[in-house]
């Protein structure tokens, strides 16, 4: 019996050290002011470019008819709406992280170019339109709220003007959450663009960055009405075909924000008890030139920057915390070397989740 069980130990131990020494081989790049550059160089191309052009549109008119930069002067770039506000958000953080950025000025004009008081205050009254009062939710609701608050608490004169001229559409947006999830009995938890939990997480991060006890305040409670409860989540059926986030990490990562770390801890434990073999390794992508199949691309990284904010939160010496930062680098390895591919069905959103990665690893070289 002490024989048979010297042998699992050993076996486990095996398995434990050939599991370190893969990941201990896995490389992510370090994020430089060149990889910045390259990233910058792909958004700033993309934020201009109309076609080609997934319209999210409800004609209720004649009048209503119009190309993507009619209709959206500020966001008519990237394929589609969302696409360019996130695209928009990723170049405001680089400017702000790389003040020698060789295409700083090039990126400042034409972000003021979409930022004109005409071209947003159309884009306003667009969002206003009642027939309009679902576009975008929540993923680009979500998104358009981290882009202003990424604003929010800037000294630069352009970027506080930029903020000004953003705040009414992300207050009409803020009035639209206040509409849409007390209406919402149950969670959308599925991994795609309706995500509730990531609506809700960005969200969260525009109303503390403006001071909004309020909004803050609602979006807590909807939090924990949604997932407060939650236990056992099947992440062993993850991922789906199309899938841009985990549907139990990115929920996790919500909780996090919500709950104190002695309360997420517990919550967590009983949430997650184990980090699932579907989660320890990166989906894989059979078909690159598929634009929904190429979202996997995208899970890998939404993937890892949950890990390792959630591995922050958790105690260094448990084996989920262990686990979390060793899976996230799988998954980031897996995905960043087809970030900047030729590919433009992915290439004009992924590096988006890929700056957004690296904030989460904390691994942007800052100047």
């Amino acid at each position: 019996m002490i024989k048979k069980s010297f042998i699992i130990a050993i076996l486990f131990l095996i398995i434990a050290l050939n599991s370190f020494s893969q990941v201990s081989n896995l490389m992510i790049p370090p994020f430089t002011v060149e990889t910045a550059s390259k990233f910058s160089n792909l958004a700033y191309t993309c934020i201009s470019t109309e076609y080609p052009n997934k319209l999210t549109h409800i004609i209720g008119s004649q009048s209503d008819v119009g190309t993507p930069s009619t209709l959206h002067p500020a966001f008519y770039g990237c394929g589609e709406w969302h696409s360019s506000v996130h695209a928009h958000w990723m170049l405001v953080k680089l400017i702000q992280l790389y003040p020698d950025l060789n295409q700083r000025n090039d990126i400042i004009k034409t972000i003021d170019n979409h930022f004109s008081q005409e071209n947003l205050t159309t884009e306003l009254n667009y969002i206003k339109n009642k027939n309009n009062s679902s576009f975008e939710r929540p993923y680009g609701w979500a998104w358009f709220l981290k882009l202003t608050s990424e604003l929010a608490n800037s000294n630069d004169p352009v970027q506080k003007k930029w903020f000004n001229r953003l705040f009414p559409i992300a207050e009409v947006i803020k009035g639209l959450y206040y509409s849409y999830l007390p209406g919402l009995y149950y969670p959308v938890r599925r991994g795609a663009h309706e995500n509730t939990a990531f609506g809700i997480m960005f969200a969260l991060d525009y109303a503390r960055a403006t001071g909004d006890k309020t909004f803050e305040a609602f979006l807590i409670e909807r939090a924990k009405f949604f997932y407060f409860n939650d236990h056992n989540i099947p992440a062993s059926w993850e991922p789906e075909g199309e899938d841009i986030f985990s549907p139990s990490l990115i929920e996790a990562d919500l909780m996090r924000r919500v709950l104190s770390r002695e309360e997420f801890i517990h919550w967590f434990k009983d949430f997650m008890p184990q980090l699932p073999y579907s989660l320890n390794y990166p989906a894989v992508v059979a078909d690159r030139s598929d634009p929904r199949g190429v979202h996997l691309d995208g899970l890998n990284l939404s993937r890892a920057w949950c890990m390792f904010e959630l591995a922050k939160v958790l105690p260094d010496d448990s084996q989920t915390h262990r686990d979390l930062w060793q899976s996230g680098y799988r998954h980031a390895s897996e995905a960043l070397p087809n970030v900047l591919s030729d590919n433009t069905v992915g290439s004009h959103w992924l590096t988006t989740f890929a700056v957004y990665m690296y904030l989460s690893l904390s691994d942007i070289e800052q100047q």
